[in-house]
């Protein structure tokens, strides 16, 4: 009798089995992208005859391609009957086949494949431009599908521009991690462990599959860290700091909550909501615990939203403004020995990593113009530290944070 296996999925990867012409799955290590798209690939195939190419960048040998694991998820699934595998082959006794190819150095082999109706492309990141632009006018049969696994490297990275940062209309685009994975091994979750506790940034890079930045260039680089404290160590600090920051069309309103203590900066609670209409600021500003018992400092630039929030029963006012403040407030946060997230503030954490100055794309030179964007809740922070934080000037704060 035979025995029974396994066949279950995680819930991020059901859009296996929905029709959608760009499937992505993208994210940090342990979130089994390839293993969970190998074993779907060989049950399709053993149901129904189907022609599948699976692309990399860089194909030397089969060996560098996905062919052992189709292997292994064949064998795994009690499957070896149904198949016939060769060293550089496999199908199936339903007619299905897999094609194994290399992009960058064999365009005109790539140009010829016809017929293909799933083409998996794995290890994604480091698909060129022009390999893209090879690739996807030559999976053109009806209802073909182009399915794509990738632990991302850099933001500007052609695979993650293309794909997750502005993805295709016909595309479901699915983040998975570790955590999605109900097969996480032990051994692995150590790794883990270990590497969030000495190393963070390096943790939302390798685990998260957060896309690296040039790290000379994130404002706060090395300075944070995110975990966890006592919901009442705040008791122990001088005062609580209340900051806000408010949304202008797509952009954020926020709200945050911070401490200091033994020269480190404690940031503990946030609120963060999209297009939130001024008379329900309130109930933005009642997400965070005891905005209405401390004062909070806020974006000079809205007058009347702050008198309006004033008549809500809020003890807010407006935060000093001067040239240069924006930078003079950066120094004064970079001057903490540590800033400590709560992990609960997902957005000021993910604000962290990606605050920077400009970086010139031709020569990767680190420039003294800071970027506009993920900034919002770090705006709230410095406003927060209204009277704390001195004009010092701007230049002066560059030279010392560059060198």
């Amino acid at each position: 009798m035979a025995k029974p296996v396994d066949i279950r999925f995680a819930p991020k990867f059901r859009p296996l089995f929905q029709p959608k012409r760009y499937k992505v799955f993208h994210g940090g290590r342990g979130g089994a992208k390839s293993w969970e798209i190998a074993r779907a690939l060989v049950l399709l195939t053993a149901t129904k005859k189907l022609r599948i190419l699976c692309a990399r960048e860089v194909q030397n040998t089969i060996k560098d391609s996905v062919h052992k694991l189709l292997k292994d998820q064949i064998e795994s699934l009690g499957l070896m009957p149904w198949f016939s595998i060769t060293d550089t082959s496999i199908k199936s006794s339903l007619g299905s086949e897999f094609i194994f190819k290399g992009l960058r150095y064999d365009v005109q082999g790539v140009k010829s494949t016809e017929g293909i109706d799933i083409c998996w492309v794995e290890e994604a990141q480091t698909v060129s431009t022009d390999s893209w632009d090879v690739l996807i006018p030559t999976i053109r049969k009806e209802g073909s599908e182009i399915w794509i696994s990738f632990n991302p490297k850099e933001e500007t990275d052609p695979t993650y521009q293309r794909f997750v940062a502005n993805p295709p209309d016909d595309a479901c685009v699915v983040e998975v991690n570790y955590c999605d994975n109900p097969w996480f091994p032990e051994v692995l979750r150590k790794e883990m462990e270990y590497c969030k506790r000495v190393d963070y940034e390096a943790y939302e890079h390798i685990w998260l599959g957060k896309p690296r930045k040039i790290s000379a260039a994130v404002i706060f680089s090395g300075k944070y860290e995110v975990r966890a404290f006592p919901d009442d160590l705040w008791l122990k600090a001088d005062r609580l700091h209340f900051g806000a920051d408010f949304g202008f069309a797509q952009d954020p309103s926020t709200l945050i909550r911070s401490f200091i203590l033994d020269n480190t900066l404690y940031i503990e609670h946030e609120a963060y909501g999209v297009g939130v209409e001024l008379d329900e600021m309130y109930q933005l500003y009642d997400s965070v615990p005891g905005a209405r018992d401390w004062p909070i400092k806020a974006d000079n630039s809205r007058p009347e939203t702050i008198s309006y929030m004033g008549r809500q029963g809020f003890n807010i006012s407006a935060a000093d403004k001067w040239p240069g403040s924006v930078e003079d407030g950066i120094a004064h946060l970079r001057g903490f020995e540590k800033i400590i997230i709560h992990e609960q503030c997902k957005h000021t954490a993910d604000e962290a990593r990606l605050y920077s100055y400009k970086v010139d794309k031709q020569t990767n030179e680190v420039l003294p113009v800071i970027v506009d964007k993920h900034n919002h809740c770090w705006d709230a922070v410095r406003y927060s530290l209204d009277g704390y934080i001195q004009a010092r000037g701007g230049a002066g704060v560059w030279s010392r944070l560059a060198g």
